[in-house]
């Protein structure tokens, strides 16, 4: 486990982030979405309108528009953003990014950032994001992780090289422009196939960025995992635990 965020210079970031520019479909097909409760705790009683950053195919901007908000959603993959105006029609879908997102000021109740503040740079996306809220507008960041307590969890996890796992204590990075930063975790199961895990394994960057080896490789490892170690039959129903991690903080 970690206690910050990946250690990655800014050439690193941007070489990683790539390689979600396209695959858009595929990702929309795998990646789980995100509980309800999370998007409640983190949107501020009388929010109107919701800016979603980083928003890729619109699994929280859906979280947003059901709770009646008029969402903006900001992405800087066109993929991506094809994705979630298909799945989210009544979102306004904008290319930028965190750092730039050529919107103007004040003009956001809240702001959400799931499962790509870990791709930004902390604190110029932070002056950028409190540059369009408005005042004691709220600055929310989410991350799914599997839920690594669980026994046979964290060896899938190592086998699918998922990434950071943050201890539910951890706090991002966010600038002085913000304050108060509190978080709140939600426990909860996905319905999945084991089909469904070995295309999740293909949506994360260390497979996308991989060579046909460590592919074929990372691949052997999770069938022999599944089907043989695990013994589900393949294409079996299994609950896979999830760790819902959110902050959130008011612009100061």
């Amino acid at each position: 486990m970690v206690r910050g965020g990946p250690k990655l210079d800014h050439g690193r970031r941007r070489e990683l982030g790539q390689s979600f520019q396209d695959g858009g479909g595929h990702y929309q097909r795998v990646r789980p979405g995100y509980p309800a409760e999370t998007a409640r705790w983190l949107v501020p009683a009388g929010a109107h309108d919701a800016l979603d950053v980083g928003a890729g195919t619109g699994k929280f901007t859906a979280l947003l528009l059901d709770m009646g908000l008029d969402v903006t959603a900001v992405d800087p993959s066109a993929d991506m953003l094809a994705q979630l105006k298909a799945h989210c029609p009544a979102a306004t879908a904008v290319p930028g990014t965190a750092e730039a997102t050529g919107l103007p000021g004040a003009a956001f109740d809240v702001v959400t950032v799931a499962q790509a503040w870990h791709w930004c740079d902390p604190l110029a996306a932070s002056t950028e994001l409190a540059r369009v809220l408005r005042p004691h507008g709220a600055l929310g960041l989410v991350w799914n992780q599997l839920d690594t307590s669980v026994p046979w969890v964290h060896r899938l996890s190592r086998i699918m090289h998922a990434g950071d796992v943050y201890r539910p204590g951890h706090k991002p990075v966010v600038g002085p422009e913000f304050e108060g930063l509190e978080g709140h975790v939600t426990h909860w199961l996905d319905k999945v196939t084991t089909t469904d895990l070995v295309e999740l394994a293909k949506s994360r960057s260390y497979y996308l960025r991989a060579g046909e080896a460590t592919r074929a490789k990372v691949l052997a490892n999770l069938d022999w995992y599944l089907h043989e170690h695990l013994a589900y039959a393949p294409g079996q129903d299994l609950d896979l635990p999830y760790l819902t991690l959110a902050w959130r903080a008011a612009k100061a």
